[in-house]
């Protein structure tokens, strides 16, 4: 029951941005004229560590959970072991949920259809929404949820920010294409632990009652 609400609050708000981001001309105007401010106006002498930032995505979202799997294992401690799998699992759901809105959606880069913008590389996949803003953000709230101490929380979050941003300073998406990767990437990790909570109770639950 917790996990249906939680899948349609996610579907709520997603459709609330995709309808208000991907279709209304006046979003999509406001969209470019924030990513021509943050893009054209950029300090470019940055261009190196935003790029770094951009680069750091991918490979942060595999080794943090294969790190944990490994220390769980080595340690014999259950639960850094599930959490672990719950991660990975989150990476899997952001997965599926990014890339199915990007080929649903099926939104052009905006330099494809801006070519005053400034990019950083030519992407043939669909701009909406930003998938390394959504793996950051995934990466973030697992890391949180394992390490839940300000002294984490914090530069977890501050460095899922900041790719978001660097995405936009390189002219690779638009601010909605941000914002809804944050919400999907944020989304999918708190969906694999709710999930298995779920199927969790649900075992014990009927367990019990055997």
């Amino acid at each position: 029951m917790v996990v249906m609400r939680f899948v349609l609050k996610l579907t709520y708000i997603i459709s609330i941005f995709v309808f208000l981001c991907a279709t209304k001309v006046s979003a999509q105007i406001s969209d470019i004229r924030i990513l021509r401010d943050i893009n054209l106006h950029r300090n470019q002498s940055l261009d190196g560590v935003m790029k770094g930032l951009t680069n750091s995505v991918y490979p942060m979202s595999g080794i943090v959970p294969i790190y944990e799997l490994v220390a769980g294992y080595r340690k014999h401690d259950r639960t850094i072991v599930r959490d672990a799998w719950w991660a990975i699992e989150g990476l899997g759901v952001n997965t599926i949920l990014t890339f199915g809105m990007k080929y649903a959606v099926n939104r052009s880069r905006p330099y494809k259809t801006y070519p005053d913008i400034q990019n950083y590389q030519n992407d043939t996949d669909p701009s909406f929404p930003s998938g390394h803003t959504s793996f950051a953000f995934c990466t973030a709230t697992s890391i949180s949820r394992y390490y839940p101490k300000w002294y984490v929380v914090v530069p977890a979050y501050t460095w899922a920010a900041v790719v978001g941003y660097s995405r936009m300073d390189l002219g690779m998406h638009y601010p909605s294409d941000v914002l809804v990767g944050a919400l999907v990437g944020t989304g999918s990790a708190w969906l694999a632990v709710l999930g298995n909570r779920y199927l969790q109770n649900r075992k014990f639950n009927r367990d019990f009652i055997r």
